[in-house]
């Protein structure tokens, strides 16, 4: 067999492979999109079904337990709203005004002011030290 024709065989399978992950995968597709569809319709009766329990148009005992699961949940949401707009409101609050001196001197803080030191250096200091030790080194 020649090259050529291992070659054709090859890319022919090759084809036929991706032709077929292709299909799967529309058709996996497809039937996610129908499962989105289905718990769509599922939450709308169960909308509906909850709005009519709770209209009294209807009488369903057999659903008692989850409808008042709903009512806990739906309690449980709104405590959890009104616990974030008083935390939003208790952030928005103004603080105590700043300091004029503070923002004016921000380099004194709350700090009382320090006299400084005016007693003499007894030597330049760490980077004179190594800078002169660095200089004599490559003489």
């Amino acid at each position: 067999m020649s090259v050529v024709d291992n070659l054709t065989r090859h890319a022919s399978r090759l084809a036929g492979d991706v032709q077929s992950s292709l299909k799967r995968a529309r058709m996996e597709g497809e039937r996610r999109l129908l499962q989105r569809q289905h718990r769509s319709a599922l939450e709308e009766l169960g909308a509906r079904t909850y709005e009519l329990i709770h209209s009294g148009r209807i009488d369903l005992p057999e659903v008692a337990p989850e409808v008042a699961a709903v009512d806990r949940k739906l309690f449980e949401l709104d405590a959890k709203e009104r616990e974030i707009a008083a935390a939003d409101t208790e952030q928005d609050a103004p603080s105590a005004p700043p300091d004029p001196v503070d923002a004016a001197f921000p380099m004194m803080g709350n700090h009382a002011p320090t006299q400084p030191d005016t007693s003499p250096a007894q030597h330049a200091g760490p980077g004179w030290d190594a800078a002169d030790r660095f200089f004599r080194k490559n003489t």
